[in-house]
């Protein structure tokens, strides 16, 4: 997988797709390389898990509230697990802990919650945030049948948001690699979007 050279946001054709293993290899293969990289999911939602595999991969540098300074216990849409749970999702407190992680580290990787137009509140999506943190968007794929159109929805979502994608994470979320949309699905993906696949992932972390 090509290392991310520049701080970025990390989002996802659907919720599932791997996101948070992609977000924990980059940050682990960046610290290797002697590079200050810490993950940050502003917003879980159900348990803590993705956060917490950020942590580790962050190898303890940035405290856990810091990763993540947002947590709902509801396993669903931020925007719905705060009707649920009858509270606001704190937008300052999420800038106010990117700012800090982005101002002591050499780079930033942010995992979205879900995918590219999960709503966070009634009018403020993911695809909001990332573009308030202004960083370029990296979009991690279920290598399998419907990836091509997932992927071009989200791609174009993403420019008409004034942002740029920076690449494709293919991710093999089943042991199925050899049907003909797993194999052509990287081609396909590289010719009609223009973006470029930074890596493939094998199932179960080939």
């Amino acid at each position: 997988m090509t290392l991310i050279s520049e701080s970025c946001f990390v989002t996802g054709t659907d919720t599932g797709v791997g996101k948070t293993y992609v977000v924990s290899r980059l940050i682990a293969a960046l610290r290797e390389k002697g590079v200050d990289a810490v993950g940050m999911k502003p917003i879980c939602c159900g348990d803590r898990d993705d956060a917490e595999s950020l942590h580790r991969a962050s190898e303890g540098t940035v405290a856990l509230n810091e990763i993540n300074p947002v947590w709902f216990r509801t396993p669903a849409a931020p925007y719905t697990a705060a009707m649920i749970e009858g509270r606001v999702v704190d937008l300052a407190l999420i800038r106010e802990s990117f700012e800090r992680l982005r101002a002591s580290h050499q780079r930033i990787i942010v995992e979205g919650v879900g995918g590219w137009r999960v709503p966070i509140s009634r009018d403020y999506l993911v695809s909001d945030l990332a573009r308030d943190f202004g960083l370029r968007v990296v979009v991690v794929v279920a290598n399998r049948l419907g990836a091509i159109n997932h992927t071009l929805l989200t791609i174009e979502s993403i420019r008409a948001n004034g942002l740029d994608c920076a690449g494709i994470i293919l991710n093999h979320v089943s042991p199925e690699q050899s049907d003909p949309a797993t194999v052509t699905n990287r081609g396909i993906l590289e010719e009609l979007s223009g973006v470029p696949v930074l890596g493939e992932i094998g199932f179960a972390a080939e």
